[in-house]
């Protein structure tokens, strides 16, 4: 009741039963990322999509996922800065056999996007697009996270100030591999446990506990 009240102060969903005394050392975690043709949400066609699993200030890297959609039509810039061939996107998986493996993950872990509303807004209108049922995400957003710790310094925020690279850059955290969705997803989980330890120290808090962040939030899955 308490964790609900305090997501209703704050503005933000509640979690789901149970997700906001889950401490966040003993769940497992997803991190998240797309490869898009735009920042549409209404429009963007995904070309790749990669995850990596963790939990407890580790990466296991033999529980990842990396997959190259199959991919048509006007697909901008897009290919080019993500190292993708035409022939990769005519070869690669449906996206709906993509949205299959990532289904499971919704109910047992707790999913790491930098820019939710983005990837999890796309990944909702795939899934409808598709027909495919996925239950609810909760989602931590590390953009989300950096944003609640810069507005501590600045009253207006810096340009380019949360972007993945510039994030890391400021937890100390070396340069990664840019505009490959599993690089990118890898960089967001280490990034998750600087921004972690630099926010609770050694503390193993609960996933209600950064509700006042605004960066932990519900996304339904479903069409409104």
């Amino acid at each position: 009741m308490f964790a609900k009240l305090k997501s209703w102060l704050n503005g933000t969903p509640a979690l789901p039963e149970g997700w906001a005394e889950k401490l966040i050392r003993d769940t497992p975690l997803l991190a998240v990322d797309l490869e898009l043709t735009s920042l549409d949400i209404a429009e963007a066609k995904v070309t790749s999509i990669g995850w990596v699993e963790g939990g407890d200030n580790s990466i296991n890297i033999e529980r990842c996922g990396y997959h190259v959609i199959r991919t048509s039509g006007d697909l901008a810039q897009s290919p080019v800065i993500h190292g993708l061939t035409e022939e990769a996107l005519t070869e690669g998986m449906h996206i709906r056999d993509v949205l299959a493996e990532l289904v499971p993950f919704a109910e047992t872990h707790l999913w790491l996007c930098h820019n939710a509303a983005l990837d999890l807004g796309i990944l909702k209108r795939v899934f409808n697009d598709t027909g495919i049922v996925c239950p609810d995400i909760v989602v931590l957003d590390t953009l989300k996270v950096a944003v609640y710790q810069l507005k501590k310094h600045y009253d207006v925020l810096p340009s380019n100030s949360a972007n993945l690279s510039v994030c890391r850059q400021r937890m100390g955290l070396p340069a990664a591999p840019a505009h490959n969705a599993l690089d990118d997803a890898m960089a967001t989980m280490q990034l998750w446990f600087a921004q972690n330890q630099a926010l609770n120290r050694a503390k193993n808090i609960a996933i209600g506990d950064l509700m006042h962040t605004q960066a932990v939030s519900c996304k339904k899955m479903e069409k409104s």
